[in-house]
């Protein structure tokens, strides 16, 4: 970056240096030609009233006084009379020079040209005299275009001295731009005194940094669980080994005792699974395979799936809605719905009811499932998705669960960009709705 910073102010500086020579030569040319014009311009008046005074025999003592005017007298009929720099006799006819026309014309004219004669730029001024004659005075370029190239060396040893200068300057403005930069407090952004330019980057760094520690929160507190969860049914299930093992329990119980060992091994596997799908969906390394699924018919599958233990519950289920297809990942979807009408039903009263809905909306496909259960207080409906999370802890282990139901269902939805939505009154239910995007 410092590189870059002190390239690109020295290739400004460069094309500003040749740009500016640019501009002082065209002035100076101009300047010059200025001069030039008004000298020969007040030299043919000189030499004008000169021959009034004398006559044309003053133009015979012109020879050679100066080298670089040349001094012509041109008849009416463009035959050349007079010429400073050679034999009047070699000479083409001028009439059709454009000084002499305008001269003839006007009483004045002026031309700049390449001069076949003496074969180099000049300046031409013209002038009728009293005896209809024509006076031409003409003067040589190649001043004005030295005087360009004199310049150019001295303007080359100013920019030489600018460049190095600005050099030794842009390394420390450089360096002074760049300090601050190199001396941010990445892990604290925005107690940085700096740039304004620079606020959305640090922004989106502190963004990030909370990002990163809400994520290694997150993951301290699953850890926590994850080890108090799994240390429940293993405690349970070492006791009663232990026990049956000592010979501690009567042949009666041994049936008992058995079914707890099953049960809180089944809780277990349960919670293991549920695991191991979440950590798949956060590494986004389940299947992608999408297909076409008919949210109708898979929901209808579970409810029937979850017949057994909603009568167990006493809780009636009804399905309601029509046939629409998704474009998603079946196993996914499948788990999503289960997940949502099963805690319907956990958290139900004997007698209560599921209510399951699904159907096309103008958002999109949704799935809406509203039971007539215990309901969820209002501070706990932004906690209730987390990890592990439950509303009354005391009554979890009668319950069943892993507590992981409705975070499978949270990152299954933001794997299908789809929308989660949850309205619940104490006392009163639940109503859980998932509206899935359009297919494109």
């Amino acid at each position: 970056m410092r590189d870059k910073i002190q390239k690109s102010m020295i290739f400004i500086l460069a094309i500003t240096i040749i740009i500016s020579y640019g501009f002082v030569s065209f002035f100076v040319y101009n300047q010059s030609l200025g001069i030039l014009e008004t000298d020969v311009c007040q030299e043919a008046k000189y030499i004008e009233k000169a021959i009034e005074i004398t006559g044309t025999q003053y133009l015979e003592e012109l020879d050679g006084v100066d080298a670089r005017t040349r001094i012509t007298r041109i008849a009416q009929d463009g035959k050349v009379l007079y010429d400073s720099r050679g034999d009047e006799s070699t000479l083409d006819n001028h009439k059709d020079r454009v000084e002499v026309r305008e001269a003839l014309k006007n009483g004045v004219g002026e031309d700049i040209r390449m001069s076949d004669t003496v074969g180099k730029e000049l300046y031409y001024y013209a002038v009728l005299l009293d005896d209809g004659t024509v006076l031409r005075v003409a003067r040589n370029m190649d001043s004005l275009i030295s005087t360009a190239i004199q310049i150019f060396p001295a303007m080359a040893v100013i920019a030489a001295i600018v460049l190095a200068f600005v050099y030794i300057l842009g390394r420390w403005q450089t360096a002074r731009l760049i300090r601050p930069i190199n001396e941010l407090d990445i892990e604290h952004p925005l107690d940085n005194e700096i740039y304004e330019e620079l606020d959305p980057l640090l922004e989106a760094i502190d963004k990030q940094n909370k990002e990163k520690d809400a994520v290694a929160n997150m993951r301290k507190e699953f850890s926590a669980n994850v080890s108090h969860e799994l240390k429940t049914p293993l405690t349970s299930i070492s006791g009663y080994a232990e026990i049956m093992k000592n010979g501690l329990v009567k042949p009666e119980d041994i049936q008992n005792f058995s079914e707890r060992i099953y049960k809180e091994a089944r809780r277990l596997i349960t919670l293991v699974e549920d695991i191991i799908k979440l950590s798949k969906l956060d590494e986004e390394s389940v299947e992608l395979e999408k297909e076409e699924v008919n949210l109708y018919d898979m929901t209808r599958e579970i409810v029937s799936r979850l017949s057994m233990q909603s009568s167990a519950k006493h809780v009636r289920m009804i399905l309601e809605g029509e046939s629409v297809t998704y474009t998603g990942i079946r196993q996914i979807l499948d788990e999503m719905i289960y997940n949502i009408c099963e805690n319907a039903i956990k958290y139900n009263r004997p007698g209560g009811s599921v209510s399951i809905w699904v159907g096309n909306t103008l958002e999109g496909p949704k799935v809406s499932v509203t039971d007539t259960g215990i309901g969820i207080p209002e501070e706990h409906l932004e906690r209730v998705f987390e990890r592990f999370y439950r509303v009354d802890k005391s009554h979890s282990k009668e319950i069943g669960g892993t507590g992981l139901g409705l975070s499978i269902v949270k990152h299954g939805a933001l794997l299908h960009q789809a929308k989660v939505s949850m309205d619940s009154t104490v006392g009163e239910g639940t109503r859980i709705s998932i509206v899935f995007s359009k297919n494109k």
